[in-house]
């Protein structure tokens, strides 16, 4: 999943290696270059913090997960949205020790926020869910929490199976799915009263043709016949 002959991927290594060994609290950038065999200039030109080295690995997720899947027309939204999640959570098994150590002591950072919440961006398309738009925000911040629910419960979950996790999982998309239909219906409604609106806008100003330099007199209606005569007599 990373390329381990580059400054970067060797980073990422050294940093889960010592995540899963202790607290990522403890652990800091110089332990980190010194494992992955590099001098501090090399972390400095790849990685300006520990969050940073977090946001990487969760991209190379996120390409792993996405190179491994291909919306199928004839799968549910909610299916589909069911077995990306859990073969991202496949992917993250070989570091689970680590990402243990990380979910108990990284601290909240906009850089992670956005590269989290862009990673459930992605994990929408992969499930053939549009992921822009109004509509994609909304999705994107709904399965940010739900994901972040259920990768606590799989954190503490020893089963091979995942059997509490995959129910847990199903529970939660149960749920977000009634959500989203609520959320579209009114999406739809608003929709439909902008159109309404603009369009009351743009039939009004059609009744308005140009008259003199900086004026607007209205047009004639054809119900009352010519508008009455303006300017001097």
């Amino acid at each position: 999943m990373f390329d381990t002959n580059s400054d970067r991927g060797k980073l990422i290594v050294a940093a889960l290696e010592l995540a899963a060994e202790k607290p990522w609290s403890d652990v800091s950038l110089r332990e980190i270059a010194e494992r992955a065999g590099l001098k501090m200039d090399a972390l400095r030109g790849s990685f300006g913090s520990k969050t940073q080295i977090i946001a990487a690995y969760m991209k190379a997720v996120d390409n792993k997960v996405l190179a491994s899947r291909e919306p199928d027309d004839e799968q549910s939204p909610r299916d589909a949205l069911f077995e990306t999640i859990m073969a991202r959570l496949d992917v993250m098994a070989e570091h689970k020790d680590a990402l243990r150590s990380i979910n108990d002591d990284v601290s909240p950072d906009s850089t992670l926020f956005n590269s989290y919440l862009n990673s459930q961006r992605w994990m929408l398309l992969a499930s053939g869910i549009d992921g822009d738009g109004p509509r994609g925000v909304i999705r994107s911040v709904g399965l940010a929490s739900l994901f972040g629910s259920i990768f606590r419960t799989w954190l503490n979950d020893e089963d091979p199976g995942q059997a509490k996790t995959m129910a847990a999982l199903d529970r939660r998309l149960r749920r977000a799915e009634q959500t989203m239909s609520t959320i579209d219906q009114t999406l739809e409604g608003v929709d439909r009263l902008k159109k309404t609106i603009l369009g009351g806008v743009r039939r009004g100003a059609s009744r308005m043709r140009p008259g003199r330099a900086g004026s607007t007199t209205p047009a004639p209606d054809p119900d009352i016949g010519p508008a009455a005569p303006t300017g001097d007599l």
